[in-house]
């Protein structure tokens, strides 16, 4: 009886190993720029529509702003991701015209991003109620408002 049980039991830590195992999802789409600007709308969407409580015309207005918001920002992105490339190549040169003229492209981009999500908080502000524009006031003092926009840096603008 004592041999079986221990058969019994090595069988399973060998089996175990095998039973918990997990294999990969081989059919999701590895995640590119629209479905993460896509993903980020709707994230936004539904907190914004969870702690203001907005209606479905609300919903549909924000989404439109978010949305135009995520594809106007994408050019700016792009450009921001290829002005740290050429300041990462102009640091390793030492070439120092270079990383000059690489950080002002960056702070010009910067304070246009800056200026793009303003405007987009602006937007939002606007489609809401007085009582909502009292709920988001009162977020944004609590330090609770979704993030920074679409992620910005702390004091990147107004966030929501």
């Amino acid at each position: 009886m004592k041999k079986t049980g221990m058969i019994l039991a090595l069988a399973c830590m060998l089996a175990a190993p095998a039973m918990f195992a997990q294999t990969a999802d081989t059919t999701a789409a590895p995640p590119s720029a629209g479905n993460r600007g896509t993903h980020m709308v709707q994230h936004r969407l539904n907190y914004l529509t969870t702690v203001l409580s907005l209606t479905p015309a609300q919903q549909t207005q924000v989404k439109n702003v978010l949305t135009n918001a995520a594809a106007n920002g994408a050019a700016t992105h792009a450009s921001m991701r290829t002005a740290h490339d050429t300041l990462k190549t102009a640091v390793h040169a030492n070439d120092a015209a270079s990383m000059e003229q690489a950080s002002n492209t960056i702070g010009t981009l910067m304070a246009q991003e800056i200026l793009a999500r303003s405007k987009t908080e602006a937007a939002i502000y606007q489609l809401l109620t007085p009582e909502q524009q009292t709920k988001m006031t009162q977020l944004e003092s609590m330090g609770r408002h979704g993030g920074r926009g679409f992620g910005g840096p702390e004091g990147a603008g107004p966030g929501f």
